[in-house]
């Protein structure tokens, strides 16, 4: 968990990887944490292609691991629990999410005559 440090107008003022004097403790999704590490960021600016990047390559992570477990190269069980657990909680979310797009279809699905296209 990564601890913070505010000024004396109660804003972030610093980020630790540890516990500092008068530092306190946040989730690492914390929204004021993650507004600014945006903020803060080297290159940060209004439209930076980072984040989405970043985030784009998470899910490529993950769907190499998918790969690598289904061709037994790898074993879930060899990562450690905590690795685990945020890989089952995104394996969860995906699945939620791939059966509202099933039912609703794609964001960017268009409705079509043919074969499996629209709802009636």
């Amino acid at each position: 968990m990564p601890f913070i440090v505010r000024d004396p107008e109660g804003n972030i003022a610093g980020v630790y990887n540890q516990a500092v004097d008068g530092g306190e403790e946040v989730d690492a999704d914390n929204a004021e944490l993650v507004a600014f590490i945006r903020q803060t960021s080297p290159g940060a600016a209004p439209g930076d292609d980072w984040m989405g990047s970043d985030l784009a390559l998470a899910r490529v992570m993950e769907d190499l691991v998918d790969v690598l477990i289904e061709k037994n190269i790898i074993n879930f069980t060899d990562f450690p629990e905590g690795a685990q657990q945020k890989l089952l909680a995104r394996r969860g979310m995906r699945k939620e999410f791939s059966y509202v797009a099933d039912l609703f279809g794609a964001p960017d699905d268009e409705p079509s005559g043919g074969e499996g296209g629209g709802f009636l």
